[in-house]
Parts: C-alpha cells; structure tokens; sequence
C-alpha cells in the first residue's frame, strides 16, 4: 500500500483501529475519523509509535453532513487524494418495529447509510479519474437476514448492502472495487460494554469464551480477523473482487 492514503470512519476503536493500524504497517497514509478526540488521540499515537507510519486523526460526526465535507477536504490537504476509503462507524440500534421512531430511523440513516453516500460521493470521482480506487462498507450479516427486533439497523445496513452492490457496478470500467464485509459476532468494544454494564460473576475472558460457544467455530472473531480481510480486499491482490458482500462471522451465516 505504498503511497496509497486511506481514510477509515470509525477509527479510534476496535475493527477501526486494526484496520488503521493494518493499513499504516502495510505502508499507506491514514486517516482515522472519529466523534471524541481522546480515544482518537490515544489510537493515532499508538499506531504511529508501533507502525512507524503516516496516521493523522480527525474529529469529526459523520451524521453530520457538514462536518464530512470539511474533514474531507482537511484529510485530502494533509495527506492527498483518497485511495482508500473503508465506511465503518456506526453501532448497533435494534428494537421492536412499533416502537423505533422517525427520529430514530432518521439517526441510524444518517450515521450508518448517509455518512457513507457522502462520504463515497466525495471519493468517487478523484479515484475514477486515476483509475484506481477501493470501497469498503462495514455491514452486519443481519442484513442478509434479518432477524425479529433487530431494525432499523437490519434496515439501514441492507440498504447499505445494495449501495454496494450499485456503486461496485458503476466503479468496475474505472478499476474502483467496492465490496461490503458483513460482519457476525466479533469481539469488540461494543461486547466489552455490554459485559461491563452490568455486574458478573466471571471475568470478561471467560464470558466472551462462553458467548462463543454456539457459533460454529467454537469463538468470537477478533478485529485483526476483519482487518486482515479489508487489507486484501483494498491491495492489489484482490485486482478482480468487486461488488461482493462477505461473510465475516466465522460460518454463522451456515446455520442462521
């Protein structure tokens, strides 16, 4: 990835964090987006003493259209073009559908769907005109199947399946590939808080071990699984993959 720059929502934490690191040992220029400066800070200056590379960080609400435009523009002024751009923030906001109200269904589109229309939007034509460009879309496997309780975001991340799946078709005659990694049960900083939000009698190893017990392989995935795969799919390697939705949950999608 040598002079390619990446820009990654969602930076400061887990899948965000081991892709930005991935990405800045394999060579590129990152840029690592995120809500609050503290977290961010801590990963950028990690990243950059273990790696040796080129990470910038850059606070920004990317539900925010105004704060996109802005920061991309900074981004692409400290580092340059956008080579790579990996859409990843967003959590998971699920609940009975009577319940979910406009202004949540508005909250989870704008984070998980707009922000990457935006954001895309932006990058789209720079990586057209230079031939060369990657995608990625940080989905969930609830949006091939969704399941009862699990909206809006089985909403929200179906649509960004087929955002995908336009964008991938649209790019192919430019040599820009874009592809959607839909993610299953992986440890995360989103697992960590649910343990921590409620008192335990087994410390938090032992508890993700026998969370992982049904899943197929006998475990959670870890994001440095995730990022292993986000870096083959923005290198050259994966010249000819485009417009896919993986599974990343560990044979999940098999039996549910």
């Amino acid at each position: 990835m040598d002079g390619r720059t990446a820009l990654i929502t969602g930076g400061s934490l887990g899948l965000g964090a081991a892709m930005a690191e991935s990405f800045c040992a394999a060579g590129a220029r990152v840029a690592i987006l995120a809500r609050r400066s503290e977290p961010l800070d801590a990963t950028r200056a990690a990243i950059a003493q273990k790696t040796g590379g080129d990470i910038r960080g850059y606070v920004c609400d990317v539900s925010v259209a105004e704060q996109i435009s802005d920061t991309y523009a900074q981004v692409e002024a400290d580092l340059g073009p956008i080579d790579i751009l990996v859409n990843n923030a967003g959590h998971a906001q699920v609940g009975r559908f009577e319940e979910i109200t406009d202004e949540m269904w508005q909250a989870d589109l704008d984070l998980k769907l707009f922000a990457a229309i935006r954001l895309a939007r932006l990058a789209f034509p720079g990586m057209k005109q230079r031939n060369w460009g990657r995608i990625i879309n940080l989905l969930n496997s609830m949006a091939k199947a969704p399941l009862p309780g699990s909206a809006p975001t089985s909403v929200t991340r179906a649509a960004g399946m087929a955002l995908t799946k336009v964008m991938a078709g649209e790019g192919a005659p430019h040599n820009v590939l874009v592809n959607a990694l839909m993610i299953g049960r992986i440890e995360s900083d989103q697992i960590r808080r649910a343990y921590d939000q409620k008192p335990r009698d087994i410390d938090y190893r032992e508890f993700l071990a026998n969370a992982g017990k049904d899943l197929p392989m006998g475990r959670f995935g870890t994001a440095q699984e995730c990022a292993n795969l986000a870096l083959f799919l923005c290198s050259d390697a994966a010249s000819y993959v485009t417009g896919c939705a993986i599974n990343m949950d560990g044979g999940l999608s098999q039996v549910v």
